[in-house]
């Protein structure tokens, strides 16, 4: 069996898809229909920069989305490849799940692109910059990790947000919890906390107003079932209804990343092959969580030519 898998925020770059647009239409076409969902040039800022405009969420989300779906359109339209065939279940981390609802055809691209922008305005918006943090604790699991965030609260949001594998999982919540728990984090077991260059505390309950905000989009957004079941971040288990769908992806903003259960979860149930389609980062993951189970990367041309000869 086989899953496909989509990056979340940390997977953009200055100079994304630039390659895949030079050398199909079917990647720039999917630019180009994010740049008219959004009414502007996002895909010159995904090759141009500055970087520190690329990076603001608002822009990074659908970026890294719209860069996922260049990379699975390209892989239809030049090899006849179909997800419906050749998959069996699709997941993405955090944003990654509106990539993989898009890829699965749940909402159009151009939906997925509109609700991403809303995604990250509103979560830049719930918290004041320097009020949130975020921390991976590396060398920690989610046990560990649970521990050293509920002793640095002090009665501030200090909590779980990313389980990403058993060596690695980012804590959100109030700066001065995080860095409590970064100085603390060497003491209790980890091997070190590292505060994150990101610009609100993802995944926690101060991210509240931002949950709201996309609870009042989605019930507007037209969903449908999707064409696999989609690994949910919040449950860590399959999904294939509308409006289950449309209430998790309100669950997900305050709530944990469950992506080692998701991968371990998929392993059990028979998958033996993960793609990750336009990132790298969680093929490492996967490699940590489910070492006898291949996993691949798809960013590139060649990767997609790779790949093609492969399934």
């Amino acid at each position: 069996m086989r899953a496909f898998i989509f990056p979340g925020q940390g997977s953009q770059a200055v100079g994304m898809g630039t390659a895949l647009t030079a050398a199909s239409g079917a990647a720039r076409e999917v630019f180009e229909e994010v740049d008219d969902a959004l009414g502007e040039k996002l895909s010159r800022i995904m090759a141009e920069g500055p970087e520190e405009t690329l990076t603001l969420t608002a822009n990074a989300q659908p970026a890294i989305m719209a860069n996922s779906i260049a990379v699975l359109r390209v892989m239809q339209r030049e090899g006849g490849f179909s997800l419906a065939d050749k998959g069996d279940f699709v997941a993405g981390h955090s944003l990654g799940e509106y990539s993989a609802l898009c890829a699965a055809e749940a909402f159009g691209l151009g939906e997925a692109a509109k609700l991403l922008r809303l995604r990250g305005e509103a979560m830049q918006a719930a918290v004041p910059v320097g009020v949130g943090a975020m921390a991976a604790l590396l060398g920690a699991d989610i046990e560990k990790a649970g521990r050293i965030a509920e002793a640095a609260a002090e009665g501030q949001v200090c909590t779980v947000a990313n389980d990403n594998d058993p060596t690695q999982v980012v804590i959100s919540g109030h700066r001065e919890a995080i860095e409590r728990a970064v100085a603390m984090a060497k003491d209790m077991g980890a091997k070190r906390g590292v505060l994150l260059p990101v610009s609100a505390p993802f995944h926690c309950p101060l991210m509240q107003p931002a949950a709201d905000a996309m609870a009042a989009a989605l019930a507007d957004a037209a969903i449908q079932a999707p064409l696999l079941p989609v690994y949910a971040n919040v449950t860590a288990a399959p999904v294939a209804d509308a409006d289950t769908i449309r209430g998790l992806l309100v669950d997900q903003v305050t709530g944990m990343v469950r992506w080692r259960e998701s991968v371990a979860a998929m392993a059990a149930a028979g998958v033996t092959e993960f793609v990750e389609l336009g990132g790298k980062v969680l093929t490492g993951m996967v490699k940590r969580i489910a070492p006898d189970a291949t996993a691949t990367s798809v960013t590139s041309m060649d990767d997609i030519e790779a790949l093609m000869k492969s399934l």
